[in-house]
Formats: C-alpha cells, structure tokens, sequence
C-alpha cells in the first residue's frame, strides 16, 4: 500500500477529549477516530489490526472445534425476559420499534443462541456442540472511558458450549483456557497475562475465570502469588476473606491470605481481556433446552460462555506496548510490518522496485511515497508503530546497489543488508 493514496491521517496532538493512552496513540497514528464517547470509527489501520486480532481468536477457535455463526444485533424482549435479565442488566440499551415493540441492542448472545440451539440439540447424539462468532457488542455504559477499554459500542468474540453433563463442560472448559492462553501469546500479551479466580457475575453463582493483563491503565485490581501465578480477583478476594476472618483494622487481604490458606500474595492493576464461566443449566432451564439421553430420559443441556474482547484487547495492546514516540506493535497484529521510506531521488526509484519484490513475495510493507521530509515520515512511522523501517537513501545504495537500512522499532537497532535478503 502507498501511503500517499491510503485513508490516514496523522497528528502531533492528542485530543483533548481522550485521556487514556490507547485513546491519544490510536487517534493521533490514525487508527480510530471518535465520534461519541465510547464509540469509534475504525480507520483503514486500525480495522487491519482490528481484523488480523479476530483471525488469530478465530483460528484458535476453529481448533478447538468452534462453528462460526454471525447472530444479530437486535432481539426481542421477550428472550431477555425469559431468562430475568431484562431489568437485572442496567447497561442493556432497550428502544421502542414500530407498534410498539420492546427490544434490546445485545450486549452479549446468551438469549439469542440458547434458542437456536433447542432447534438443533435433541438427543445425547447432537452433543457437545461449540458456537462462536465475533460481533458487535453494545453496553449502555453511565460513564465510557478509557478508550477502547471501555465502550458503548465494542467487538468481541463469544462462543458458547453445549454438554450432555458437568464433567464434559469441565473438560472443554480446560481446553478453551489453553487456547486463550495461546491467544494471548500470539498477540503478544502472553507474559503479562494472568488466569484470575473472579466471580460468575450475571451469569453464574460460581466462580468463573477472568483473563487479566497488568497494565497500570487497568481498572481491576488482582492479587497474584508470584511463586506459583495463582492470582484472584479482589471482589472475589474480599469475599472469600470474610468468610475466613473479620478484617482489622490496618490488615490487607495479603496478609490475611497468608494467615489462612499460606499465600503471600501481590496486589496490581489489569486490564480484563477474556473471560470464560460456567452456565450450567441458567439458561438452558429458561429455555426449556432437554436432550435425551441413551436411557430415554430429558436431561438439561449443560453450557459454557467464553468471551474476549477484541476491540478491547487491541486498546490494552497498545497500553502495554508503546514509548515517548508512539505505538509499539507486536509483529502478528501490526498494520504492515515494514514501512519503506525513501530518501532523494534515487532512493525513491529503489523503493519503488523494493516495494513491488515485497508484493510479489507476499511481504506486508507499506511504501511512505508522501512529498514529505525524512524527518516527519520518520516520526510518522515510529508513532504509528511499524516494526521495521526501511530507509533507502543514497547512503545507504552507496554500500551496495540491494543496500538498505532497517530499524527495528522495538530496540532501536539498525542494520545494512541486502533487501532481497528479507523473507515472507
């Protein structure tokens, strides 16, 4: 792609009207622009990272024997009232269609896909069964913030899982923790990414699992053993501390835990990118969603839910990683991995032939063909948060007629090697 034709435009100066650090970055390299609070506009860069994010979770999803669907957005009252969360949700966006009718912008699929499912699923035969998809979500949040992290309208990917019985919901429940593991590993958050003990919320009275990244723009706080990486909620820490013993004055949870249960435990911020919950038999009880097992009787469908965030996890990507000039984007999601920036005429002449052999070997680079200086289009790429630069000068074709200079954005090195080096 040419820059000088491509959808983007950048800016020195944060907006004023975002304060978080995924907000300010991602405006100002060009990847969203905002137009309420909680809701943007995806640009051509930021939709490309937006995409490649959703295709790593929809991999792993397909190895795990996920079915892709694509539900709507709208649904009826009627569901939400069947399973009594039309008013236990206080950030379900509820409007008025014709004649009348009540309905609800999903703010997640439980009461869409449970329905479908009794259509599918009559027998033992018909099980498990795994349906995910990745849509637009919609939460009526009192105060969105935080960019990407918290929105009124956000993507996500939800699968839901469908069992003859609790030990078999266990063991898909253990294999879709492993994918997200390698999720998260992929778009390069693996290290900093803790399995969190947390409460079942709307959706269970059990503990569920919560997938949080440290980042001091978090808005959760977790408690983590660092000798063995169990780490839990707080809200389920403090609950669990009340149970133990009666807090003191001037006690922590940390100290408590290490009285009870032999924990020392370290409290810090995160970011939630994933979660993954125990439904049991909630919403298949409303829904009346039986099978028959190889004794003939009607038994409930036990289910599972299992989210991620995507949208969101692009903004806590850029929260872990960036610098005083900008982005820092791990190599599988960034929006093209070089960006080829000539310099003089000859230069713009190599960097038209080094572009097109990238094309035609399959190679991600964008070509920076703007009228600008060096300068600007050098600080442009590195606020955008290309991987690799690759300067062509004179300079550098005067150590060779392939001779260009890369610069790895991630440590700053530099290094003069033939272009035709570089592989897919």
């Amino acid at each position: 792609m040419r820059l000088s034709n491509y959808f983007v435009k950048t800016s020195k100066q944060s907006s004023e009207e975002e304060k978080s650090i995924n907000a300010q970055l991602l405006t100002r390299g060009g990847f969203v622009r905002r137009n309420i609070a909680g809701v943007y506009t995806y640009l051509p860069f930021g939709l490309r990272v937006l995409r490649k994010i959703e295709n790593i979770v929809r991999e792993e999803m397909n190895k795990i024997g996920g079915n892709e669907v694509f539900m709507p957005v709208l649904s009826s009252k009627a569901n939400w009232e069947a399973t009594g969360r039309w008013d236990e949700i206080d950030v379900l966006y509820k409007l008025e269609g014709a004649g009348g009718h009540m309905f609800a912008l999903n703010s997640t699929h439980e009461e869409i896909i449970t329905p479908i499912a009794e259509e599918f699923i009559k027998s033992y035969k018909d099980l498990p069964r795994y349906i995910y998809q990745i849509q637009t979500k919609f939460r009526n949040e009192k105060r969105a913030k935080s960019g990407l992290l918290r929105g009124r309208e956000f993507s996500m990917k939800d699968l839901y899982s469908f069992h003859e019985n609790e030990k078999d919901l266990d063991e898909y429940f253990e294999l879709v923790s492993k994918a997200y593991r390698k999720i998260f590993d992929r778009v390069g958050l693996g290290k900093l990414t803790y399995e969190v003990e947390a409460p079942g919320g709307d959706f269970s009275d059990k503990p569920s699992i919560e997938f949080q990244t440290l980042t001091n723009a978090g808005e959760d706080n977790i408690w983590i053993d660092t000798k063995t990486n169990y780490a839990i909620n707080e809200e389920l820490a403090e609950c669990m501390t009340d149970i133990f013993d009666i807090v003191k004055e001037g006690e922590n949870i940390s100290s408590i835990y290490s009285k009870k249960i032999g924990r020392e435990l370290e409290k810090r911020k995160a970011a939630e990118v994933g979660n993954i919950f125990k439904l049991y038999d909630r919403f298949s009880k409303a829904f009346n969603l039986f099978y028959q097992d190889k004794t003939n009787s009607q038994e409930l469908v036990q289910m599972g839910c299992y989210g991620i965030g995507t949208s969101r996890l692009m903004g806590v990507v850029v929260e872990v990683f960036n610098d005083e000039k900008g982005i820092i984007w791990p190599e599988n999601i960034a929006p093209y991995k070089y960006d080829i920036i000539p310099i003089g005429e000859t230069g713009y002449k190599k960097a038209e032939e080094i572009y097109n052999y990238f094309e035609k070997c399959g190679i991600e680079a964008v070509l920076d063909d703007r009228k600008e200086s060096p300068g600007y289009r050098l600080k442009d790429a590195d606020l955008v948060g290309f991987p690799y630069k690759i300067v062509v000068s004179d300079k550098t074709l005067s150590s060779g007629e392939n001779i260009v200079e890369v610069i790895n954005r991630q440590t700053g090195s530099t290094e003069l090697i033939d272009y035709t080096k570089i592989k897919k």
